[in-house]
């Protein structure tokens, strides 16, 4: 069985100069080996993997869309413009994360396990197509 993820929508402080977070508490933040920061372009897809070992926690701001498959299945969080979420996926759980423009997408991810590149933690697994998220862009626009 599947472990399950954990979605928590953020509220930055917010001024006229933009917005603050702390992204991970203090225990989660002496947990990470990785960080990386990820811009993607408007219809562009990100991840599709799962980790054999680590666990990310990751923060997306939108416009996106976030898919995961854990213990309650197949799941999607659409990510308005301008709204902030921090998303904990434990290892072998699915994720995939989706520009739904027409701005890019901004997320910055950390995780329990050194990156190697020569022995990637990351196994492909796809739970998002294109398709997928052309759907979704062209249903936006109509509304």
């Amino acid at each position: 069985m599947l472990p399950q993820a954990i979605v928590e929508p953020l509220t930055p402080s917010r001024d006229a100069r933009g917005f603050v977070v702390e992204p991970l508490s203090r225990t989660q933040l002496r947990a990470q080996q990785n960080v990386h920061v990820v811009w993607t372009a408007a219809g562009a897809i990100r991840g599709n993997h799962h980790h054999a070992i680590g666990t990310e926690v990751t923060l997306v701001l939108g416009p996106a869309l976030v898919r995961f498959r854990d213990t309650n299945g197949i799941q999607d969080v659409q990510i308005t413009k301008g709204t902030l979420y921090r998303f904990t996926f434990p290892p072998k759980v699915a994720h995939a994360f989706g520009a739904l423009g027409p701005e890019s997408m901004f997320l910055v991810g950390f995780n329990t396990e050194i990156h190697d590149f020569e022995h990637p933690g990351a196994v492909p697994d796809q739970i998002l197509a294109a398709d997928d998220l052309a759907k979704l862009m062209r249903g936006a626009r109509r509304h």
